[in-house]
């Protein structure tokens, strides 16, 4: 069996379908309502995973970030952390309102803090961010829970993820690696799904796929038929939510597409080249055997005037042979358009 890791019963690797993880992120800005309203646009499009992102500002954040303003933003990131973050009471409540729908809830703790409060939670893995790919010591943290982990690489080099790597392979983590471009909204020639596969070359025995915050779901469908496991975007219930990540995510009808699509394109990898046994029934009209195009007394010899091939493939020498009879004798009288067989000719 390939590489697989497990959350909450679901298994996730290339045996198994795609997991399409609705990232609802910090799009609620900070309303447990609008929170719920977009779990329940999950839920109506077949989301198996709902991913929140857990921020403690104060143990997350020094004085400095509020002089720091991101690329999709007109604001400091201190500022619209402060304004999106749920507090433990509301997230707790979010956490039940998804697992009440039947749906996995996860989160990416961007603090100590805010690790250990996912811990409180007892949620059944965390997701990291790319911006923690490199912070060490807390992936130190929260590989002590022993809960499994899918981690953003994004910003990040093979050198900083196989650091990265080597501290969960230490503590006997399971983790999934999702390469990731980190704007918003990537433009597609910055995808790069060749890192991806790059990423799945150089760590083989692990689970990978892509954190997409691109416009469309192509970059993660192509993924999926690249092998990627696991297809993580943005989420909101409509397009007409105003939040730093709305711009790049997807709405109940276009998750619903991808994870339609992506099980599909799943389906359609693997295989050799070899006709499938389904096949057989259009290998009977489609393929061409040998037959008479004139009649040929016994003892005459084939040539290109009284033998040629044509369809059915039922007869029993098939094109392939065709120019070996060429010069044979007769065996026996045949007449005009009859399939000929090896017992044809001496």
């Amino acid at each position: 069996m390939n590489p697989y890791i497990e959350i909450a019963g679901r298994k996730i690797g290339l045996d198994f379908p795609p997991l399409v993880i609705a990232e609802i992120g910090i799009n609620h800005e900070g309303s447990l309502q609008v929170a719920k309203e977009m779990v329940d646009a999950a839920h109506r499009a077949g989301v198996e995973m709902v991913k929140h992102q857990t921020h403690i500002v104060a143990d997350e954040m020094s004085g400095a970030a509020k002089k720091v303003i991101p690329g999709n933003a007109d604001v400091s990131i201190y500022e619209i952390m402060e304004r999106c973050s749920l507090n433990e009471s509301d997230e707790l409540e979010l956490k039940n309102y998804v697992e009440s729908k039947g749906m996995i809830f996860i989160s990416t703790p961007f603090s100590r803090a805010a690790a250990d409060r996912l811990q409180r939670f007892d949620v059944p893995a965390y997701k990291i961010g790319s911006g923690e790919c490199n912070n060490y010591p807390l992936l130190e943290h929260i590989t002590s829970f022993g809960k499994p982990i899918i981690l953003s690489t994004g910003m990040n080099t093979i050198e900083s993820i196989t650091k990265a790597v080597a501290i969960f392979d230490k503590h006997n983590i399971p983790v999934a690696l999702l390469h990731t471009t980190n704007l918003y909204p990537t433009p597609v020639h910055l995808v790069r799904l060749g890192a991806m596969m790059e990423m799945h070359q150089v760590f083989p025995d692990k689970v990978f796929g892509l954190s997409d915050h691109t416009l469309n779901n192509n970059a993660s469908l192509g993924a999926a038929a690249l092998g990627a496991s696991i297809l993580e975007r943005h989420f909101t219930d409509h397009m007409n939510r105003t939040g730093p990540d709305i711009v790049c995510s997807m709405d109940e009808n276009v998750c619903a597409e991808l994870i339609v699509s992506s099980k599909e394109i799943w389906q359609m990898r693997g295989g050799k080249k070899e006709p499938a046994q389904e096949e057989q029934v259009t290998i009977d009209f489609a393929f061409a055997t040998v037959c008479t195009i004139a009649a040929v007394t016994k003892g005459e010899k084939f040539t290109k005037e009284n033998i040629w091939v044509k369809r059915p493939g039922t007869g029993k020498i098939v094109a392939e042979h065709f120019n070996g009879l060429i010069g044979k004798i007769a065996a026996r009288t045949i007449e005009n358009d009859e399939q000929l067989d090896f017992s044809d000719f001496e």
